[in-house]
């Protein structure tokens, strides 16, 4: 899987502070390094909706469609996908359970195989394929560009980091997780911890 940050609120931690400063009309305690202290105490105070004035973006490939089916249930975020519809998938490639024992990989490539030889029967048939997908396995890869506002990636990342989500999309939380906790420490750094803990 491949997850790159493809945009991001510039200044970010700034605009939030600008927002939820508004609410206080506290600007006389802004100054140049105010924006952190301010976005942790809000966080601790639950006041997350000033974190929807930011936003970050993502291109997530190689991810199974089984993984995408999760996130895209996450619905106050923005989607695009491959469509299997206007895409061929014949040759497609799949993610393999990491879950499978060493000694069922081969049996799975296989299935992945006949199946894929199954696509490419019904494609010879004349079927269009956004009716011979019907055949096509959840471990069938695609990609998707997700974006969403801070409070939203933050509902995201912590029902995803958890060690009772599925290994893939816990795998995507955390990657978005460090990649944020980078751009916006303060709006992230909670979730961090959580992380770690985990």
């Amino acid at each position: 899987m491949e997850i790159s940050l493809l945009a991001i609120t510039p200044n970010s931690q700034k605009i939030i502070e600008e927002a939820g400063r508004t609410c206080y009309l506290s600007f006389d305690k802004m100054g140049a390094d105010s924006s952190e202290d301010f976005i942790r105490k809000i966080v601790r105070a639950g006041h997350e909706s000033v974190l929807e004035h930011a936003s970050a973006t993502f291109r997530i490939k190689g991810c199974s469609r089984a993984m995408t089916h999760q996130l895209v249930r996450h619905r106050i975020m923005s989607f695009s996908q491959q469509s299997q519809r206007y895409v061929d998938e014949d040759a497609f490639d799949y993610v393999v359970p990491e879950s499978l024992p060493e000694e069922y990989i081969e049996d799975f490539r296989s299935d992945m195989e006949t199946i894929n030889a199954m696509y490419a029967k019904w494609r010879e048939r004349g079927l269009r394929k956004e009716d011979a997908r019907f055949v096509l396995p959840n471990a069938c890869c695609s990609e998707i560009v997700v974006s969403g506002n801070f409070r939203q990636w933050r509902h995201v990342i912590q029902l995803r980091i958890s060690p009772k989500a599925q290994w893939e999309i816990r795998q995507a939380a955390s990657h978005i997780l460090n990649t944020l906790s980078k751009e916006a420490p303060a709006c992230f750094c909670d979730l961090q911890a959580e992380l770690k803990n985990n």
